[in-house]
């Protein structure tokens, strides 16, 4: 099965990476449906596709009732899900001994809880199919750890392990696991980090190195397309300057 025939949920759709590969898997002719917390993004980007098959809803990854009613979208419509992009994601950015319990708190509720309430609700479907393909975005920061970053890392390393968990599992029916874990990218990710000093210096990086998101996006359109009895696990995309 090509691209132009499989059923793709992406999550954090509304920008960045997330935004980015709703373009090329629309290009490619995918049947997509799309989530974000920001609707009227989603509008705008399936208004560049009038005639691409491109569903559009609201959704807070954090919370399992709405991930489960974009999938249940998805089936309604097209009768099934080929792939599942967990893509949404936050980076706060502070010391341990800032301690900042509720920021902490966001980080695991939407980098951790968020790929694990897309895996709670997608798979059912899948292990009935006997087929799919669940795509998570960790990061570098998943394979290395910094300092500032400990629960970010901390978010990242989880993923990983959930990811690879899940691949375990799930190989015996057919399903294929990815982490995609891009280093410095021209994203929006910097909002997140509410301290003013290092997210200045998270737009400093991603201006001075940082690469684009379409080759992220790129990168997961390979791992999609590939033939079903390959499973591409893990890909680490960093810009050649980036040392860490």
């Amino acid at each position: 099965m090509n691209t132009k025939d499989k059923v793709i949920v992406i999550t954090g759709a509304s920008s960045g990476i997330g935004a980015e590969t709703v373009r090329v898997l629309a290009k490619q002719h995918a049947k997509l449906v799309i989530g974000a917390r920001r609707i009227q993004r989603l509008n705008a980007l399936r208004a560049e596709f009038p005639d691409e098959q491109i569903i559009v809803q609201q959704v807070d990854v954090t919370k399992l009732n709405e991930v489960q009613a974009l999938i249940d979208v998805a089936l309604s419509k097209f009768n099934r899900i080929d792939v599942l992009y967990n893509n949404a994601g936050i980076m706060p950015v502070n010391a341990l001994v800032d301690a900042d319990p509720e920021e902490w708190r966001k980080i695991l509720e939407v980098n951790v809880m968020g790929v694990l309430n897309g895996i709670s609700a997608v798979l059912p479907t899948m292990i009935k199919q006997q087929s799919g393909h669940i795509l998570a975005t960790d990061s570098v920061a998943g394979h290395v750890v910094v300092p500032k970053y400990a629960v970010y890392n901390g978010s990242k390393f989880a993923v990983r392990a959930i990811m690879e968990g899940l691949r375990q599992e799930q190989q015996k029916n057919h399903i294929r696991t990815t982490i995609v874990s891009p280093g410095a990218v021209h994203t929006e990710l910097y909002n997140s980090i509410p301290n003013e000093k290092e997210r200045q210096a998270e737009i400093e990086t991603e201006n001075t190195i940082g690469i684009a998101p379409i080759h992220i996006a790129e990168a997961v359109a390979f791992a999609i397309n590939q033939p079903d009895n390959i499973d591409v696990n893990e890909m680490i995309i960093r810009p050649i300057q980036q040392s860490v």
